[in-house]
């Protein structure tokens, strides 16, 4: 494992500095004192939050972000090896490390609570930090979103512990050093980088044999994604589902109440009161873009966003969002996340709608992938079709949000839906 002391860091450099993970590095780093630039493709709210803070940010990758008084330079796993600032770095001996490898320095030194799993764990995280927080342990949280109350991805804590989200993709949770894992379900996810779901399931594996001999694994035993992890493994095994309790979460949905007794769990794990650790769920506001209410419009809309991006998430989103309005009528805008997925699970994505009324697809957000012109949103919406949704596809923000601005009801629902820039939609829907 690369190593560095980064006590002796003034001077970091982050490139892709506005993503989730990155931003929460650098974070660490201003409040720690240390002198922090970065640059990323486009502004967004974390990048204008991190500028608040002290933050150099350049728009676009550029060799000459990059001097020779920088002590570190992170990089989101996202960048290729001909980035020019990485570039750059090489040629200047300036010590480089990805965004996991730094996560698994700043992990060794803590009593680490690494939460994993395809769907669920920026929400799992964020309650075990709220847990924690409020049971005055001081932790330091790490979550791939941002918390309502804190306003931010990180808090900073004195105390011992750390709340991490550990992300599969690209095993990046391979860097990290558990004492407890909590795995939220497995499933056929970022199958642009490990093909098939054996693979996936073998990463997790590798990942559970990371725990010490005192560690915990805290999942669901009976799910048939982890039934081969479990034969192998020797730690302490927790199942969270039998964690019997009467939440009222304000946040709606099956797949959150699984969330909440995953935290539950951790909390008894670490000696926690259970009627405490029940009562900071409770009074657990959700993090951003995950089923997170935006506002009402003038004519009386209800706008929504969430992260989802997966058949999976979809589906329980959806499903929540039902079980919570009723039989209010539904208009889920989904901007489907990179072409290799949108092709591989177009079937999935096909049956995942059912309790949405409406159905507006925008273009696929690339992200880190070139275009396909073998798949695209129009192939989605007849898919959505096929299986008795109302679909349509429309290609620009604008349209989308005239068309709902004009269609949408007084009591309607209006829910953005994906892992790119679609909440803009309702942005603008509250705006005008």
């Amino acid at each position: 494992m690369k190593n560095i002391d980064l006590t002796k860091v003034k001077k970091a450099h982050f490139v892709g500095i506005g993503g989730i993970g990155v931003s929460a590095i650098a974070r660490m780093m201003i409040g720690e004192g240390k002198k922090v630039s970065g640059s990323d493709s486009s502004d967004s709210l974390i990048t204008k939050e991190l500028e608040k803070l002290g933050a150099k940010v350049f728009i676009g990758h550029n060799a000459k972000n990059i001097s020779g008084d920088i002590d570190l330079l992170v990089y989101t796993p996202a960048v290729n090896e001909e980035n020019p600032e990485l570039k750059k770095a090489a040629e200047l001996n300036i010590p480089s490390f990805s965004y996991p490898e730094i996560l698994g320095l700043v992990s060794k030194d803590k009593y680490t609570i690494a939460v994993s799993g395809a769907h669920g764990k920026t929400t799992t995280t964020a309650m075990i930090g709220k847990i924690l927080i409020d049971a005055k342990f001081d932790p330091t949280v790490i979550v791939g979103s941002l918390l309502k109350e804190q306003g931010s991805n990180f808090v900073a804590g004195k105390g011992k512990y750390l709340v991490v989200e550990a992300c599969e993709y690209k095993k990046s949770f391979l860097n990290i050093n558990p004492k407890i894992i909590v795995i939220t379900n497995i499933d056929n996810d970022h199958l642009d980088y490990y093909g098939n779901l054996e693979n996936i399931k073998k990463a997790f594996g590798e990942f559970v044999a990371k725990l010490p001999e005192d560690g915990y694994l805290a999942c669901d035993p009976n799910d048939e994604n982890l039934k081969e992890i479990i034969k192998i493994t020797k730690i302490n095994i927790i199942d969270y589902t039998k964690i019997k309790t009467d939440f009222n979460l304000k946040i709606p949905g099956e797949h959150n109440i699984k969330n909440a007794q995953a935290a539950v769990a951790v909390a008894e794990i670490l000696g926690i009161d259970k009627k405490s650790a029940i009562k900071s769920l409770n009074n657990f506001f959700g993090t951003w873009r995950r089923f997170e209410y935006k506002g009402k419009t003038k004519n009386g809309v209800l706008v929504y966003d969430d992260y989802g991006h997966h058949p999976t998430e979809i589906k329980a989103t959806l499903k929540g969002a039902r079980e919570f309005f009723g039989g209010k009528k539904i208009w889920c805008v989904f901007q489907p996340h990179l072409y290799s997925r949108t092709k591989l699970l177009l079937k999935d994505f096909g049956k995942s709608f059912g309790d949405a009324d409406e159905i507006i697809l925008a273009d696929i957000y690339a992200a880190r992938e070139p275009k396909d012109e073998n798949i695209n949103s129009k192939m989605l919406a007849e898919e959505i079709v096929k299986n008795g949704g109302a679909a349509m596809y429309m290609e620009s923000f604008d349209k989308i949000a005239k068309l709902l601005a004009e269609k949408a009801k007084k009591g309607d629902v209006v829910m953005t839906m994906g892992a790119g820039d679609i909440y803009k939609v309702g942005e603008n829907l509250l705006k005008n």
